[in-house]
């Protein structure tokens, strides 16, 4: 049995891993739970699977959760909270669904006293990949990634193959992996060519057809961003250069993504389009086991395209690799101006072609450092937040 803590347990990947421990209650038991503002849920999550350690990240929400408790739960509060919570259970798996850049603090606290932690937010290792790895390969703490389509990856490898490439920074003999085939979904439009992108509405940008997911993940899907994010915690996680890391259109969301071989031969990992698949393995990595989630039946699944995503109409790609090719912080930044423009886009305040905009502008302005620190990381996404948001607004 294994002991999980769930880092976002509000959210649609911390309500999808509690499900599959409502299932699977011989195999892993929910150890401590924590949520941004949703308190209320986290005590009824807390009530129903025994636990008795809550972080509560907002501190007037981490404050009213305090009020609340009963007296055999014990309230975390803050970003510290989170740490403090992790620090507890020192042999746990941490399932890390906090949104953005807020859940790195406590992914670096885990992997730093050797837990492996089940990544489900790429903005971590987009904005800290290289402080996040380096920590693993000196604790041998382990990522394993819930994102489908790096989870596809991890599954395409055999277990020697994965953790050669996940300790990239050790020597080892290469496995032979050329190329990382990352699927996108491409959202609402990317089959929609006459769609006049700087006209598009909040509805129809989240109007995602196989997927459901939170809001900004769902914008990150539509404007293809979220791919450049991926690409990018892809080579942290697997130790791949940038130029061996391709995304390819695929609508239908069956193959979650394919792993080519110097010998030109492709694996790919298929399923019905529900992360469920993707948490439950990397919760319970390297063992499968019984479930009843659904399965495919590809006599009736229909057929399975491909194409090369438009760059042209989708930024978001080449300002992503470009970000990741100058390094240091400028992915931090790109992320944070993401995530900001989003969130205007949200509001109703910038077009959603605005977003790539913002970004591109954001990146231009701010002052860039290599080889950041955790502080400089940190620092420069305030930054970008900061002058994002200014322009967002004038």
């Amino acid at each position: 049995m294994k002991n999980v803590l769930i880092l976002g347990s509000s959210g649609s990947i911390g309500e999808n891993a509690l499900d599959i421990a409502r299932r699977l209650p011989d195999e892993l038991k929910i150890a401590g739970l924590a949520v941004n503002r949703n308190y209320r849920r986290a005590l009824e999550q807390a009530a129903e699977f025994g636990v008795k350690h809550v972080a509560v990240a907002d501190p007037e929400s981490a404050a009213a959760c305090e009020r609340a408790a009963p007296a055999h739960i014990t309230v975390h509060k803050g970003t510290a909270g989170l740490c403090e919570l992790v620090s507890m259970h020192p042999s746990a798996m941490v399932l890390s669904a906090v949104v953005g850049i807020a859940g790195l603090p406590a992914v670096l606290t885990a992997v730093t006293q050797g837990n492996d932690v089940a990544l489900a937010t790429k903005e971590v290792l987009v904005a800290a990949g290289e402080l996040v790895t380096a920590e693993c390969a000196r604790t041998g703490a382990r990522i394993l990634p819930v994102d489908s389509e790096h989870n596809a990856i991890l599954q395409c490898l055999t277990t020697e193959q994965a953790w050669c490439l996940h300790y990239h920074n050790k020597p080892f003999a290469p496995p032979p992996v050329r190329r990382l085939l990352l699927t996108a979904s491409g959202g609402p439009f990317a089959r929609q060519t006459d769609i006049d992108l700087s006209k598009v509405t909040v509805e129809e940008a989240l109007n995602h057809p196989n997927w459901s997911m939170g809001r900004k993940v769902t914008i990150d899907s539509a404007t293809l961003i979220n791919k450049g994010l991926e690409i990018i915690e892809a080579h942290w996680l697997f130790g791949i250069p940038f130029d061996r890391i391709d995304v390819i259109i695929h609508p239908e969301s069956i193959v979650h993504s394919m792993v080519e071989f110097n010998d030109n031969s492709i694996l790919a990992q298929m399923s019905i389009p529900d992360m469920r698949f993707a948490i439950q393995y990397a919760l319970l990595y390297p063992h499968r086991c019984h479930s009843a989630l659904p399965r495919l039946n590809l006599a009736t699944s229909g057929n399975l395209t491909f194409m090369q995503p438009d760059e042209a109409r989708f930024p978001g790609l080449r300002i992503a690799r470009s970000a990741a090719e100058c390094g240091g912080t400028a992915p931090a930044v790109m992320n944070a101006a993401n995530e900001v423009a989003v969130e205007r886009f949200l509001a109703g305040n910038i077009a959603f072609s605005a977003i790539w905009q913002l970004i591109e502008k954001t990146l231009e302005a701010i002052e860039l450092h290599g080889t950041p620190s955790l502080e400089e990381i940190i620092a420069a996404d305030q930054r970008a937040r900061e002058y994002c948001l200014k322009c967002a607004t004038t």
